[in-house]
């Protein structure tokens, strides 16, 4: 079976006043979209898992830690992780750890939480993608 990963930052740890993020953000919003996101990978059968992180020292041995309890086929980084120029330290920890911890998984980006299963199809084998 196909395991995806979502990293994002949890929902109670943005900063909604960030110019960087979508106009109109929610903690709502970023929930019902992982919600989603969750559906629409299973909808493809395939086994997914949130890995929520915190904007700060902690986000590189957190997204360790989930990549060394179960590999994944994939990787997706949300939006929120990306976007922020002041977290960019941090995007760049996100990435060299799934690089070191998951050389086998594929990498994808989101622009939302709701269109992951999309971000992960474009980087899986056509055979994983159902």
């Amino acid at each position: 079976m196909t395991r995806v990963l979502l990293v994002g930052y949890d929902p109670d740890t943005v900063d909604f006043s960030d110019p960087a993020l979508p106009p109109g953000m929610t903690i709502e919003k970023i929930r019902a979209g992982i919600a989603v996101a969750l559906e629409q990978f299973a909808a493809r059968g395939w086994e997914a898992e949130v890995g929520f992180i915190r904007p700060d020292e902690t986000a590189g041995p957190t997204v360790e830690r989930q990549l060394a309890s179960t590999s994944y086929d994939c990787v997706v980084i949300g939006a929120g992780v990306r976007l922020p120029p002041r977290h960019l330290a941090i995007f760049e920890a996100v990435i060299n750890t799934v690089h070191k911890a998951a050389p086998g998984a594929a990498i994808a980006f989101n622009t939302r939480p709701e269109d992951s299963a999309d971000a992960a199809a474009r980087r899986l084998p056509v055979g994983r993608q159902r």
